[in-house]
């Protein structure tokens, strides 16, 4: 392309402590190298290094694998200074070092890697903004997945113990981590505790924790499962019992943190002014992680560009006249995954009438079987389709509006 031979390449290997960059012009020779601190004090240096090696005439693009984590403040600082920054995929880079006769690992040979990215699919990478809106929702999104694995955590510990104790316990409650049911496990932690407590005590117990809707029949089926299964109380019975009492209260913590993280997202959407709840099988945390790996959807003038940086886009690889398209395992894993989860829930169906939640994802599904398409490839389709939605939806901000299966034949 003869515009970048006005262009100088600057890749920048990130690290918590230091980066280093490396410089190169578009034949990929190397200009200079550069290792400065990570702290905004340290960023001018950079700058300076690269304007040594800019001729009169000539610009130059920056490239960051990391614009979230421990190259935020260096895209937000070569923004701030009008500088052009890119977003290289960290699967490109890798990709690139692996692909040299002789496979090196070093700082300086990782940001040349990314140069290199930069210099050849300069077109295809979206531009870094990373603006504080997002990056804040990003950050929420990755503190409640941290809870929600911590939760499953402990859910799991609580199941284990509640084993040993009430070999039952599954028929007590239909949620085991419930409110009425950690209420009762914190008082109770095992059957002990129910030594002398009568049927109607037990039943207003739970009808103060159920706001009524447990109470004489569920009290006396409780008490009738703890006699068939016997005693199971054994040496140093308490400590046990504290180890139940400790994961009730960290259930409940979680519970309370989760509940504010998404109080939290959902104040940062409403300002962002999205309505892809509007679409099916996308609730308020979907839409979420959706912006949050996204950012700004203008980064991404085309659905096309929004799909490869999903690694949606098929490869074409083919030789001597002949080759096929294959599923692209690059690009961000994160997005295509949820991209993937909201797929599947199109052509879910419903549990009672078994009618399709979305049918004209439905009925595009089944012609792709139909067409001789496995599962999984019909899933990329509706995948591939999502992505012009998802784009169009965030670029407009306007609601969702199902398409009739009509409409779609006729197209």
């Amino acid at each position: 392309m003869d515009y970048q031979d006005n262009l100088i390449y600057v890749g920048v290997d990130l690290h918590k402590e230091h980066h280093t960059a490396v410089m190169i012009d578009d034949r990929n020779r190397k200009l200079g190298e550069i290792q400065f601190l990570n702290k905004p004090a340290a960023f001018p240096k950079l700058l300076q290094e690269v304007k040594k090696h800019t001729k009169k005439g000539m610009k130059a693009v920056y490239g960051l694998e990391d614009i979230g984590g421990n190259g935020r403040a260096l895209a937000v600082f070569l923004a701030e200074s009008n500088c052009w920054v890119k977003e290289v995929n960290p699967v490109l880079s890798t990709a690139r070092r692996k692909s040299h006769v002789t496979v090196q690992k070093s700082d300086s040979w990782d940001a040349e890697c990314v140069a290199r990215v930069l210099r050849d699919e300069l077109e295809k990478l979206p531009d870094a903004k990373p603006m504080d809106l997002y990056w804040a929702l990003s950050q929420l999104v990755t503190q409640r997945r941290s809870l929600v694995k911590n939760q499953t955590a402990q859910n799991q510990k609580l199941h284990q113990q509640l084993s040993y104790h009430y070999p039952s316990y599954k028929q007590f409650f239909s949620q085991v981590d419930g409110k009425t049911a950690l209420s009762f496990w914190k008082k109770y932690p095992s059957p002990r505790h129910l030594a002398g407590v009568t049927e109607e005590e037990l039943a207003q117990y739970l009808r103060k924790w159920s706001n009524y809707c447990l109470s004489d029949k569920k009290a006396a089926q409780i008490l009738a499962l703890i006699k068939e299964d016997g005693d199971t109380t054994r040496d140093f019975q308490e400590k046990r019992d504290f180890i139940v009492q400790s994961l009730v209260r960290n259930i409940r913590f979680n519970q309370i943190e989760l509940a504010r993280i998404e109080g939290e997202i959902k104040e940062l959407m409403a300002g962002l002014g999205f309505q892809l709840e509007t679409m099916t099988g996308i609730d308020l945390v979907t839409a979420a992680k959706l912006v949050a790996e996204i950012g700004d959807i203008h980064r991404f003038s085309t659905p096309e560009k929004l799909a490869r940086f999903a690694g949606i886009a098929p490869i074409f690889a083919g030789s001597g006249g002949k080759g096929r398209n294959y599923k692209s395992k690059q690009g961000n894993r994160v997005l295509h995954e949820i991209i993937k989860g909201i797929a599947i829930r199109q052509i879910a169906v419903t549990r009672g009438k078994k009618e399709p939640r979305n049918p004209y994802f439905y009925s595009y599904y089944e012609q792709k079987l139909e067409a001789g398409k496995t599962k999984q490839q019909a899933i990329v389709c509706i995948m591939r389709k999502l992505v012009n939605v998802i784009h169009y939806l965030m670029r407009t901000k306007a609601a969702y509006e199902m398409p009739t299966v009509s409409e779609k034949q006729a197209g």
